[in-house]
């Protein structure tokens, strides 16, 4: 089997294309569609707190800068790259979005800073329940203090107050780690398209590293199809291919090595079905096999290592 010219490359392309997919619309296109549900809602409120507060008073300018400053969040270019002021969504950047549910956050907390005593009760009863289903202790001591506390009493709003940050921090540092583990995981699946092209090229393995991808690409299906536990992370899934593709290519290489007559762990079996031979079917099925299996390219990186680092036998006895 003899992969054409351009078939690696299109395999890359495409594969590039599926990344920005994942990125666009199943990791942060969810998010995005929240955020824009809650700026509405926060916006509906502020216009109601701004038409019972009175003129001149300290709860109307508030209310009026949060306004504001949620208008700036639903402008083009804030949050998303556009085509157009209002349409044709071109990319949402992850660090702009967490930065947004930030402002979003700290402007919901404001508003609760002028709303009427039985809207802060019914917000006190939410954050309880928030704050107990944690499990944290801290979070627990917290709920107690402030299902007792006095909404109206100054100290009770100001726990109340301290209560929602407390819930939008947790939810915040929540998100923007998942956000992190998510560009880290985009960025070496970018970077190993880049090496698995400079690869095909160099060393002309194209069908091993092809395997290799598919082997990926099964490891989670089997893992969902045998009722596992799927990856937490669509980083996994996105990178998987990738690393079995170069899984697959460094692998036949270790074979090769430890298959060598001057060591002969593997034997001659793979030494004719290895780095020199990656046509062959076993050496296809060996490159599949790993990247399917991260485990077997580590077992068999470690014997190598060990045959490296193995000291000399020390001379014979007369």
């Amino acid at each position: 089997m003899r992969v054409g010219g351009w078939g690696l490359e299109l395999v890359c392309v495409c594969y590039l294309l599926i990344v920005y997919i994942t990125s666009r619309g199943l990791i942060a296109a969810p998010r995005y569609r929240l955020l824009q549900a809650r700026l509405r809602d926060c916006r509906a409120r502020a216009e109601y707190l701004g038409g019972v507060c009175g003129e001149g008073s300290a709860q109307k300018a508030v209310v009026a800068a949060v306004a504001g400053r949620l208008a700036q969040l639903e402008q083009g270019g804030t949050v998303v790259w556009r085509l157009s002021a209002r349409y044709g969504v071109i990319a949402i950047p992850l660090s702009k979005l967490a930065a947004a549910w930030r402002v979003l956050h700290t402007s919901e907390r404001r508003l609760l800073g002028v709303e009427p005593d039985e809207e802060v009760l019914a917000q006190r009863e939410s954050l309880v329940l928030q704050l107990r289903a944690s499990g944290d202790a801290a979070d627990e001591e917290m709920a107690t203090r402030l299902a007792a506390a006095d909404v109206g009493a100054v100290e009770g709003r100001a726990l109340v107050l301290a209560a929602a940050q407390r819930v939008h921090e947790t939810e915040d540092g929540a998100a923007e780690r998942d956000y992190d583990q998510q560009r880290i995981a985009l960025w070496l699946a970018l970077t190993g398209l880049c090496a698995i092209l400079l690869i095909g090229r160099v060393l002309d393995h194209r069908e091993t590293m092809l395997l290799g991808a598919l082997g990926g690409f099964l490891s989670p299906v089997v893992g969902v199809m045998r009722s596992q536990r799927p990856p937490s992370s669509w980083g996994v899934l996105v990178l998987a291919p990738v690393g079995g593709a170069l899984a697959a290519v460094g692998g036949l290489l270790l074979v090769r090595m430890l298959a060598d007559p001057d060591l002969n762990l593997l034997g001659q079996v793979f030494l004719e079905n290895s780095w020199n031979t990656p046509e062959r079917p076993i050496a296809l099925a060996i490159a599949l096999l790993f990247g399917f299996s991260g485990q077997l390219f580590s077992r068999l990186a470690l014997t190598a290592t060990g045959q490296l680092t193995a000291p000399a036998p020390g001379p014979r006895a007369v």
